[in-house]
């Protein structure tokens, strides 16, 4: 999510606008099922509940990953992976299980084939881990097709999001001078998300808590190494993006926790709050602090950083600690009331993102 701004024209950039609105479709389908998964009678086609999970993690998340690393190759044939990916989006949203499923695998396998041409031209351990997180999407479409249930394939979809961020952390935390070795601490921590993953496919218990160890061995690297223990005393956007990532990387580490105690098997609401604290309250988290370098990369417009972003992004993490808090203690209405808000505060964040993206260039200058 971190490539530089590309060198093409607006009609490059008004090209992308489909794959955007086929994630943004994933994004409101995918709440809109939350919300009737949370909220019982809301009317909602059955396929949005059913299909939450993967339309948040693959056909949202999925399509931005691979739009954003297409930009980044600097090729046209990278662009078929989003593309793929926003139609399986939308088939799956459309209630199209079937090829919906075909076609998220299939833009997983071709994200795969931009990472490799990526490594082609610079081999580096940050691709790699990144290539892993692909790999990681990739085996859970299949696994998904041989109709292996959404819930043993979460320990891949946790993969795929923390494999990917992290390998773009490492790139950035090479600028802090890493002493010689240190990223191998990293790659051992992605490593044990590998095995725990592989190995749910056997055992999902025992997998889970393998994946557990692992998320909280990458939350303290990063925690450790990442720059942002720098940027956070600077000021303006390298604070408010230092602010998201330090308190995504908290979510983690309890994320870890819960996933090496409970196994994914100890009742729904525990399995609710390990499943949030990585996929909510750390991915997105992630997705708020670097919006400002993701929409300049991909559309070639400007979200200029405003004070007003921290507004959605406490609303977040008071909403997440509200769930998980909720399902900590069996407190239903509590729960609720968290994922309620944890979707106010996407909402808010699309609005803050639209409102500052589009004013004036007169009214942009940061101050």
């Amino acid at each position: 999510m971190l490539a530089e701004p590309p060198r093409v024209g607006s009609r490059s950039a008004v090209g992308r606008l489909p794959m955007l609105a086929g994630a943004a479709a994933a994004l409101l389908t995918g709440l809109y099922g939350g919300l009737a998964l949370l909220i019982p009678g809301i009317p909602a086609p059955e396929t949005f509940p059913r299909e939450h999970g993967p339309l948040m993690a693959l056909g949202f998340l999925g399509t931005l990953i691979c739009l954003e690393r297409a930009v980044a190759l600097r090729s046209r044939w990278g662009y078929a992976a989003p593309a793929l990916s926003a139609l399986g989006a939308v088939c799956l949203a459309a209630g199209a299980e079937k090829p919906g499923q075909v076609a998220l695998t299939a833009g997983a396998g071709w994200l795969v084939g931009i990472y490799l041409a990526l490594l082609g031209r610079r081999l580096s351990r940050e691709t790699l881990l990144q290539l892993g997180g692909a790999l990681a999407w990739y085996v859970s479409g299949l696994l998904w097709l041989g109709g292996r249930p959404v819930s043993e394939l979460v320990a891949w979809f946790a993969a795929f999001q923390v494999l990917t961020i992290a390998g773009e952390r490492l790139e950035l935390a090479h600028v802090t001078m890493l002493r010689p070795g240190v990223a191998r601490g990293l790659l051992a921590a992605a490593a044990l998300l590998g095995v725990g993953a592989v190995y749910s496919v056997w055992d999902p218990v025992t997998g889970a808590r393998i994946t557990g160890v692992g998320l909280l061995a990458v939350a303290a690297w990063l925690a450790w190494y990442d720059v942002a223990r720098r940027t956070v005393r600077a000021h303006g956007l390298p604070r408010y993006t230092a602010v998201c990532l330090l308190a995504g990387y908290g979510w983690l580490a309890l994320s870890g926790v819960l996933w090496t105690a409970t196994g994914l098997a100890s009742g729904s609401y525990l399995y609710d709050a390990a499943l949030h604290a990585v996929f909510l309250g750390f991915v997105m988290s992630m997705v708020f602090g670097h919006a400002p370098v993701i929409l300049p990369a991909v559309l070639r417009i400007r979200l200029p950083y405003r004070p007003i972003l921290y507004a959605p992004l406490a609303l977040l993490h008071a909403a997440v600690a509200l769930r998980v808090a909720g399902d900590l203690a069996g407190a239903g209405a509590v729960r609720t009331a968290g994922g309620v808000l944890a979707e106010a505060a996407l909402l808010m964040f699309a609005g803050c993102a639209v409102t500052l993206a589009l004013r004036p260039p007169t009214e942009r200058r940061q101050r």
